[in-house]
């Protein structure tokens, strides 16, 4: 047979408990959120992280043959005078 009253020290911890457990419930659902909107911010920069350095080689490929066409002309293009000197 349950009691139909508890103890009101009992009472005052139980809705202690059942409070910080309402608490910890939204923080979870806040942090679920706060991490899923993370993995997509992180998914998007990779994405964007990979398009960037696409990029960067192919703006790399002209420089390298320049570098190639200083080498072969063993002048290098920053000892080259500008054409008003």
């Amino acid at each position: 047979m349950m009691p139909t009253s508890l103890d009101p020290e009992l009472e005052t911890r139980l809705e202690a408990l059942e409070s910080r457990l309402a608490h910890q419930d939204d923080w979870l659902d806040t942090l679920d959120r706060t991490v899923i909107t993370q993995q997509r911010q992180i998914e998007s920069l990779e994405r964007l992280n990979a398009l960037m350095a696409t990029q960067l080689r192919s703006l790399r490929e002209p420089v390298n043959e320049g570098v190639q066409r200083e080498s072969e002309d063993h002048t290098p293009l920053q000892d080259e005078l500008p054409p008003h000197y």
